[in-house]
C-alpha cells in the first residue's frame, strides 16, 4: 500500500538473551505474546508493505511466523549482544528484507515488542511526523515527571549529605517551574533510509518527537511486566 508513495518497512526486534525477564519477548500479556501484540498492531496498518522480525531466537522466529510475522534470518551473534547498537540492527534488518524483496524501503519502523499497549495510531502518528515534517527521524516520547527531572535530583557523598545536582535546584520548590523534558518511550520509531542505513542514525539528528498520552508500560524487569499483565486484564 505504501505511505503517500513511500515504501515502508517494520522491523521488530526481538533478542533472545533477555537477563532481566527470560524469554521475554515471548512473554504472554492478556493472552497474547509480545510479539504477537507487535504483529498485530502491524496487520492493523495496511500501508506498511512488509514487516519482519530481527532475532537470533528460532522460538522467537516460530512465534513470529505463527502470527503473520516474517522471519527471513537469524540474526548475526555480533548483533545479539548486550551492547549491539539498535541502529545496526535495523540497519542489518532493512537491507536483508531490500535483498529478500528485491525493493528499496523509502522509510521504516522500529517497533519493539516490550511496548505491550501500543496502538496502531500511536505508530501512524510517528510516520505522520516524520513524513509531513519532512525530518529524519521520529520517536514516541514522554513526559520526564517531575520528581525524575534534573533539578529535583540528589547528590549523595561518602559522608551522607546531600546537594542538588542542578546549580538552580533549590530554587524549584514546585514542579509547576522545571522546565518540560522527555525520554524515549520505546513505543515507536520512524525513519528515513539514509538515516539508518547510511549513517547509522535513529535520534541523533533532525528527529521529531511525538508524545505519547497516559501511562507508559515498557518491559525490562519482571515487576513491569506484572504491571503488564494487571493492566490487560483490567482492561478486558
Amino acid at each position: 500500500m505504501a505511505w503517500d508513495g513511500r515504501t515502508v518497512l517494520a522491523v521488530v526486534p526481538a533478542r533472545g538473551g533477555s537477563k532481566g525477564v527470560p524469554r521475554k519477548n515471548i512473554a504472554e500479556v492478556g493472552g497474547l505474546s509480545l510479539i504477537a501484540r507487535t504483529a498485530a498492531v502491524i496487520k492493523a496498518l495496511p500501508w506498511i508493505d512488509r514487516a519482519l522480525i530481527s532475532t537470533d531466537d528460532p522460538d522467537f522466529a516460530d512465534e513470529a511466523r505463527r502470527h503473520e510475522l516474517d522471519a527471513p534470518f537469524l540474526r548475526p551473534a555480533e548483533l545479539a549482544t548486550d551492547d549491539a547498537a539498535a541502529a545496526d540492527v535495523w540497519a542489518h534488518a532493512w537491507l536483508a528484507a531490500e535483498a529478500q524483496h528485491a525493493l528499496r524501503f523509502d522509510a521504516a519502523l522500529y517497533l519493539q515488542p516490550t511496548s505491550p499497549f501500543r496502538t496502531p495510531a500511536h505508530v501512524e502518528a510517528t510516520m505522520r511526523a516524520l513524513v509531513e515534517g519532512k525530518r529524519a527521524a521520529a520517536c514516541t516520547v514522554s513526559r520526564v515527571p517531575g520528581h525524575f527531572t534534573p533539578q529535583k535530583l540528589l547528590l549523595r557523598d561518602e559522608a551522607g549529605t546531600l546537594s542538588f545536582f542542578a546549580a538552580d535546584g533549590a530554587r524549584h520548590k514546585n514542579r509547576q517551574t522545571i522546565p518540560a523534558y522527555w525520554y524515549r518511550n520505546g513505543y515507536c520509531y520512524a525513519a528515513l533510509r539514509r538515516t539508518v542505513v547510511e549513517r547509522r542514525h535513529i535520534v541523533e539528528e533532525d528527529c521529531v518527537g511525538v508524545p505519547i498520552d497516559g501511562p507508559i508500560v515498557n518491559i525490562d524487569d519482571p515487576f513491569e511486566l506484572d504491571i503488564a499483565r494487571w493492566l490487560a486484564a483490567r482492561t478486558s
